[in-house]
């Protein structure tokens, strides 16, 4: 039996999944990125070889592709590719009938548009300014002194939405911070906070040619404030993968890793 594997280091997180021949998940990984990329793909490598009894280092994998803004430092990769692409084709693999997604990184947001064959039709990205993504999310849960777990499901049972008016993370925790000692309801701040970040996706899923459906990828993925706050504000269904959303950009990766080294064998 060969593997191959897709390593996706992130700013947040390093991601890594290794697949069979025949495209199945044999191992998964997802662990705090280090500082050093280097160190954050070898102790990913590493945990997910250590899941495969017949593999010892990343060395007998048969072909290696790396992603994410780290992808040029993952020892032994064959080669590396956009973590827009590799989401595109983890989510393709996982769910062929989602043509559109918004990936939610530890700092940036992309709209995805997926062409048939899992590769990109279009995107869009965000990725001057901190809001709305992972780092935001960290900020707000801090500041309401929760967990990321506590605070995406703070906001489902609010019964009116406190508007939050600021776009700069800096700004916006301490608009937050204001309110919470003002005495407001924090699950309604909760609310104003997820509204606001479903409207600054709302641009990239158009451009994600989004219609009547569309998925998360990265950690925000599993939000579930987020993804209700984005079905009020796009008037769509969210897809929920069956598969962790924040693997997508690893699995796509492993998936490539598959697809070029059969051909590379045959």
């Amino acid at each position: 039996m060969k593997y191959f594997g897709g390593c996706d280091v992130g700013s947040t997180y390093t991601k890594c999944v290794i697949l069979d021949e025949n495209g199945n998940i044999v191992a998964n990984v997802t662990n705090r990125s280090k500082i050093n990329p280097v160190a954050s793909a070898q102790i990913a490598l590493n945990d997910a070889i250590a899941q495969v009894d017949s593999l010892n280092s990343a060395e007998d994998l048969t072909y290696l592709i790396g992603t994410g803004y780290g992808r040029n430092k993952v020892p032994f990769a064959d080669e590396n590719i956009s973590e827009i692409s590799c989401h595109a084709m983890g989510v393709h693999v996982t769910n062929p009938e989602v043509k559109a997604i918004i990936d939610i990184g530890g700092q940036d947001v992309k709209g995805i548009s997926i062409d048939t064959d899992g590769t990109v039709k279009n995107f869009a990205m965000n990725d001057k300014c901190a809001a709305g993504t992972g780092r935001f999310y960290e900020a707000m849960a801090n500041a309401f002194e929760m967990t990321l777990p506590e605070f995406s499901k703070l906001s489902l049972n609010a019964k009116n939405t406190i508007p939050i008016t600021a776009q700069c993370t800096v700004f916006a925790e301490s608009e937050v911070i204001s309110l919470v000692g003002e005495g407001k309801p924090m699950d309604e701040i909760a609310a104003g906070i997820q509204l606001a970040v479903a409207k600054r996706c709302f641009v990239m899923a158009k451009k994600a040619g989004a219609t009547n459906s569309i998925t998360l990828t990265g950690g925000c993925a599993k939000n579930d404030g987020l993804k209700k706050a984005i079905e009020k504000v796009l008037k769509i269904k969210v897809v929920e993968l069956k598969t962790d959303p924040q693997l997508m950009g690893a699995l796509g990766a492993a998936e490539y890793a598959r697809q070029k080294g059969l051909a590379k064998v045959n």
